[in-house]
């Protein structure tokens, strides 16, 4: 036993230790780090070292409780760095790309299930919506990068991923109710009313109202009373918990309680002018720590200042976040690697990835009505990122753990695996060149429309 721990200690150590060296190579590279980890847990797993033996069948409540937490973590961080207000107009396109775009994938994906995969209704439905949402955790390269970035592009792409976690839930019970391992109701009138009614509007309510109700605690607090100072990284656990486990209580989606509270709670900061750009950033770019002002060496001033301590309290509370939401990445990725050696789908089915990735999600995104909604350098590059990962495992994992049939089992998780895989590697090989396109092209676009101002001038 000894032995074993010591090896895995060493393992480990190697791991953390190589990332953080190759950490600043793989950004020149078209590599991203979960292709690594993917690497590595499948080197561990059954199909090499055999240290690692993650078998979906016989482990499935512990990698459900795994993933689980990894994705309350992941829609916290997302939500975080989400500025926008919810008037914007700008929300209307993650808002329909995780319910339009999300129910067209969960239903062109069942018209193939049924129709080429020989699945039954249910079967076909709950493997839709097991792969309908797209990952905030392995998604951070196409992402918001901090509060102050508002690009169209990574707004989207991070709501979409925020947003759909949750809302894929009651088609995950759909598909479960058809095969009998959910009640539905009379006219399934229980899952509309509670699954999706009250799911997901109790769990957008009980968010937003707990998150802006304990920040804005704390800062009272703070400003008014000198207390409460520090310990954010207890502030962030202790706020994820809360919401998720009062969500779950109220038969409410956790995962939309937990994203909706990461939104209310930067937005009880304001964002003062700027002040002096000398003090050092607290995981902020200089920009960002120039305009509100906040760094270590004045943290503890800005902690009760009463225009600094919302900006400071939910800066330290992203940054804490961020450090969870890469080890959650690690630990999956790596239990993903290792689960791909279980997955077991006749070569005959293998042409559902790409119809997946090149056809369906291409064509939910022209259901969801957003040519109207984005432009055309942004509209491809929406439609191809919708990466999978951490959210898809989880609710495979959900519906195993719950009895699903043996006759259906091996093709779901065949199936999800493989498309997970998949789609690590090869967005995690284009996502760098189409970004840095994106990016030059969008610079390029800014300069065309500045210079007649500046001819003019």
């Amino acid at each position: 036993m000894t032995n074993n721990f010591a090896l895995w200690a060493l393992v480990a150590g190697l791991l953390l230790i190589a990332m953080a060296f190759l950490g600043t190579w793989m950004e020149r590279m078209p590599l991203s780090p979960a292709m690594l980890y993917l690497g590595a847990g499948f080197a561990l797993g059954p199909s090499g070292a055999g240290m690692l033996l993650p078998d979906p069948k016989a482990y499935s409540p512990l990698l459900e409780r795994l993933s689980e937490i990894a994705v309350v973590i992941s829609v916290f961080v997302t939500a975080l760095r989400i500025s926008v207000p919810l008037k914007d107009r700008r929300w209307r396109l993650p808002i329909s790309l995780a319910t339009v775009a999300m129910v067209a994938t969960v239903g062109l994906v069942a018209a193939a299930g049924v129709a080429w995969l020989a699945l039954p209704l249910g079967a076909a439905l709950l493997l839709g919506a097991i792969l309908a949402p797209t990952d905030p955790v392995l998604a951070s390269d196409v992402q918001l990068d901090d509060p102050r970035d508002r690009d169209l592009l990574r707004f989207s792409l991070s709501g979409e991923a925020g947003l759909n976690d949750g809302a894929a839930l009651p088609l995950v019970l759909l598909g479960m109710g058809l095969l009998g391992l959910h009640e539905l109701g009379a006219g399934w009138r229980q899952w509309l009313l509670v699954d999706v009614l009250w799911g997901i509007g109790a769990g957008l309510a009980i968010g937003w109202l707990l998150g802006a109700w304990v920040s804005q605690l704390i800062l009272h607090l703070r400003t008014r009373h000198r207390l409460a100072i520090g310990l954010n990284e207890f502030v962030a656990l202790g706020l994820i918990a809360l919401v998720y486990g009062i969500a779950l209580l109220a038969h409410a989606s956790g995962f939309l309680a937990v994203f909706a509270a990461g939104l209310a709670l930067p937005r009880m900061r304001p964002m003062p002018p700027a002040t002096s750009p000398q003090r050092l950033p607290v995981a902020m770019t200089p920009g960002a720590a120039a305009e509100i002002g906040i760094g270590e060496a004045s943290a503890p001033a800005n902690a009760t200042h009463p225009a600094k301590a919302s900006a400071h309290m939910a800066q330290a509370v992203l940054s804490f976040d961020e450090q969870l939401e890469r080890f959650a990445e690690v630990a999956m990725v790596l239990a993903v690697g290792a689960m791909f050696s279980y997955a077991t789908i006749p070569p005959s089915a293998l042409w559902f990835v790409p119809l997946l990735l090149l056809v369906i999600r291409p064509l939910s995104i022209l259901l969801a009505g957003t040519p109207a909604m984005s432009s055309g350098a942004q509209l491809p590059l929406i439609a191809w990122f919708g990466i999978r990962g951490i959210g898809s495992v989880y609710y495979l994992l959900f519906a195993a753990n719950r009895g699903l049939p043996d006759a259906v089992a091996p093709t779901i998780v065949g199936l999800t695996l493989v498309t997970i895989v998949t789609s690590i590697v090869v967005h995690g090989i284009s996502i760098p060149p189409l970004m840095n396109r994106y990016r030059r092209s969008k610079t390029a676009r800014g300069r065309r429309n500045r210079g007649p101002r500046s001819a003019g001038q």
